[in-house]
Protein backbone atom coordinates (compact mmCIF):
# COMPACT_ATOMS: atom_id res chain seq x y z
CA UNK A 1 0.00 0.00 0.00
CA UNK A 2 1.52 3.22 -1.02
CA UNK A 3 1.52 6.07 1.55
CA UNK A 4 0.22 9.18 0.64
CA UNK A 5 0.77 12.92 2.57
CA UNK A 6 -1.56 15.03 2.21
CA UNK A 7 -1.03 18.78 2.55
CA UNK A 8 -3.38 21.07 3.30
CA UNK A 9 -3.55 24.90 1.42
CA UNK A 10 -5.80 27.99 3.75
CA UNK A 11 -6.38 29.79 0.53
CA UNK A 12 -9.53 28.42 -2.14
CA UNK A 13 -6.65 26.04 -4.14
CA UNK A 14 -7.40 22.15 -4.35
CA UNK A 15 -6.22 19.85 -2.02
CA UNK A 16 -3.44 18.03 -3.76
CA UNK A 17 -2.68 14.62 -2.67
CA UNK A 18 1.21 13.55 -3.58
CA UNK A 19 2.98 9.81 -3.21
CA UNK A 20 5.56 9.87 -0.65
CA UNK A 21 8.02 6.61 -0.74
CA UNK A 22 9.07 5.81 2.20
CA UNK A 23 10.75 2.37 3.44
CA UNK A 24 9.55 0.83 6.65
CA UNK A 25 11.83 -1.64 8.10
CA UNK A 26 10.67 -4.06 10.81
CA UNK A 27 13.68 -5.60 12.73
CA UNK A 28 13.00 -9.10 14.38
CA UNK A 29 14.41 -10.52 17.24
CA UNK A 30 17.05 -12.54 16.93
CA UNK A 31 16.27 -16.44 17.02
CA UNK A 32 17.58 -17.46 20.34
CA UNK A 33 15.02 -14.52 21.68
CA UNK A 34 12.07 -15.50 19.81
CA UNK A 35 9.68 -17.52 22.16
CA UNK A 36 8.46 -20.92 20.88
CA UNK A 37 4.98 -21.72 22.42
CA UNK A 38 5.50 -24.44 24.22
CA UNK A 39 8.74 -23.00 25.32
CA UNK A 40 8.03 -21.29 29.19
CA UNK A 41 11.82 -20.37 29.40
CA UNK A 42 11.57 -16.50 30.22
CA UNK A 43 13.97 -14.02 28.85
CA UNK A 44 16.39 -12.72 30.43
CA UNK A 45 17.49 -9.64 28.58
CA UNK A 46 21.55 -10.78 29.13
CA UNK A 47 21.58 -11.50 32.45
CA UNK A 48 23.10 -14.60 33.62
CA UNK A 49 21.67 -17.19 35.89
CA UNK A 50 23.69 -17.81 38.98
CA UNK A 51 23.57 -21.77 38.32
CA UNK A 52 25.56 -20.11 35.09
CA UNK A 53 27.52 -18.11 36.47
CA UNK A 54 28.75 -20.77 38.84
CA UNK A 55 28.95 -23.76 35.89
CA UNK A 56 31.34 -21.11 33.90
CA UNK A 57 34.00 -20.46 36.84
CA UNK A 58 34.91 -23.74 35.87
CA UNK A 59 35.68 -22.27 32.46
CA UNK A 60 38.26 -20.36 33.23
CA UNK A 61 41.81 -21.18 30.54
CA UNK A 62 44.99 -20.55 32.48
CA UNK A 63 47.40 -22.32 31.17
CA UNK A 64 50.03 -24.94 34.30
CA UNK A 65 52.79 -22.72 35.53
CA UNK A 66 55.09 -24.20 33.33
CA UNK A 67 53.60 -22.81 30.45
CA UNK A 68 52.44 -19.71 32.22
CA UNK A 69 56.07 -18.73 32.94
CA UNK A 70 57.24 -19.17 29.78
CA UNK A 71 56.39 -15.60 28.96
CA UNK A 72 57.08 -12.79 30.55
CA UNK A 73 53.84 -10.52 30.27
CA UNK A 74 50.68 -10.89 28.89
CA UNK A 75 48.42 -8.41 27.31
CA UNK A 76 45.16 -7.43 28.79
CA UNK A 77 43.17 -8.81 26.12
CA UNK A 78 44.58 -12.32 26.14
CA UNK A 79 44.01 -12.14 30.06
CA UNK A 80 40.62 -11.33 29.46
CA UNK A 81 40.11 -14.36 27.47
CA UNK A 82 41.96 -16.71 30.10
CA UNK A 83 39.29 -15.71 32.67
CA UNK A 84 36.40 -15.37 30.25
CA UNK A 85 35.50 -11.40 31.52
CA UNK A 86 35.67 -8.28 29.82
CA UNK A 87 38.66 -5.98 29.95
CA UNK A 88 37.02 -3.92 31.84
CA UNK A 89 36.53 -5.76 34.77
CA UNK A 90 40.44 -6.57 34.94
CA UNK A 91 41.02 -2.70 35.00
CA UNK A 92 38.50 -2.09 37.48
CA UNK A 93 40.20 -5.46 39.41
CA UNK A 94 43.70 -3.73 38.74
CA UNK A 95 42.06 -0.28 40.31
CA UNK A 96 40.29 -2.20 43.67
CA UNK A 97 43.52 -4.34 44.36
CA UNK A 98 46.83 -3.46 45.43
CA UNK A 99 48.51 -6.60 44.61
CA UNK A 100 47.95 -6.02 40.87
CA UNK A 101 50.63 -4.02 39.52
CA UNK A 102 51.00 -4.95 35.91
CA UNK A 103 53.37 -2.71 33.62
CA UNK A 104 52.62 -0.03 31.11
CA UNK A 105 54.42 0.18 27.98
CA UNK A 106 54.94 3.42 26.02
CA UNK A 107 51.16 3.45 24.89
CA UNK A 108 49.83 2.86 28.17
CA UNK A 109 48.97 -0.69 26.85
CA UNK A 110 48.78 -2.99 30.08
CA UNK A 111 51.24 -6.09 30.54
CA UNK A 112 50.66 -8.60 33.22
CA UNK A 113 53.49 -10.61 34.46
CA UNK A 114 52.80 -14.18 35.36
CA UNK A 115 52.66 -13.27 38.82
CA UNK A 116 49.69 -10.74 38.20
CA UNK A 117 47.89 -13.61 36.02
CA UNK A 118 48.12 -15.88 39.37
CA UNK A 119 47.29 -12.82 42.02
CA UNK A 120 44.16 -12.56 39.40
CA UNK A 121 42.83 -15.84 39.50
CA UNK A 122 43.34 -15.35 43.30
CA UNK A 123 40.77 -12.25 43.20
CA UNK A 124 38.99 -14.66 41.05
CA UNK A 125 38.33 -17.21 42.91
CA UNK A 126 37.56 -15.13 45.88
CA UNK A 127 34.84 -12.86 44.09
CA UNK A 128 33.34 -15.40 41.72
CA UNK A 129 33.60 -18.76 43.07
CA UNK A 130 33.10 -18.28 47.11
CA UNK A 131 31.32 -15.06 46.57
CA UNK A 132 32.90 -12.24 48.19
CA UNK A 133 32.68 -8.83 48.40
CA UNK A 134 35.35 -6.16 47.09
CA UNK A 135 35.72 -5.16 50.71
CA UNK A 136 35.62 -8.21 51.75
CA UNK A 137 38.03 -9.96 49.63
CA UNK A 138 39.96 -6.69 50.06
CA UNK A 139 40.28 -7.22 54.05
CA UNK A 140 40.61 -11.22 52.99
CA UNK A 141 44.28 -10.71 51.47
CA UNK A 142 45.24 -7.78 54.14
CA UNK A 143 44.60 -10.56 56.96
CA UNK A 144 45.85 -13.55 55.36
CA UNK A 145 49.11 -12.24 53.54
CA UNK A 146 49.52 -15.91 53.01
CA UNK A 147 46.49 -16.67 50.80
CA UNK A 148 48.20 -17.61 47.64
CA UNK A 149 49.79 -19.98 49.45
CA UNK A 150 46.75 -21.52 50.96
CA UNK A 151 44.55 -20.93 47.28
CA UNK A 152 47.66 -23.17 45.44
CA UNK A 153 47.13 -26.20 47.96
CA UNK A 154 43.26 -25.60 47.53
CA UNK A 155 44.07 -25.60 43.60
CA UNK A 156 46.19 -28.99 43.83
CA UNK A 157 43.85 -30.44 45.84
CA UNK A 158 40.88 -29.58 43.48
CA UNK A 159 43.28 -31.49 40.76
CA UNK A 160 43.88 -34.47 42.66
CA UNK A 161 40.22 -34.77 43.28
CA UNK A 162 39.39 -34.42 39.75
CA UNK A 163 42.00 -37.05 39.07
CA UNK A 164 40.71 -39.50 41.59
CA UNK A 165 37.17 -39.03 40.00
CA UNK A 166 38.31 -39.62 36.58
CA UNK A 167 40.14 -42.98 38.48
CA UNK A 168 37.10 -43.87 39.73
CA UNK A 169 34.96 -43.59 36.76
CA UNK A 170 37.40 -45.85 35.31
CA UNK A 171 36.95 -48.41 37.11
Amino acid sequence: MALQQISFAFDDAPVTKTPVAKAVTIEKPPADKIKAKGDNKKLTRGRVSLKEKESGADLIEIPEDAILFEKKYYAIGIVANMFKVNQSLIRFWENEFDILKPRKNGKGDRLFRPEDVKNLKLIYHLLRERKYTLEGAKDFLKQHKRADEKFALIESLKKLKGFLNELKADL
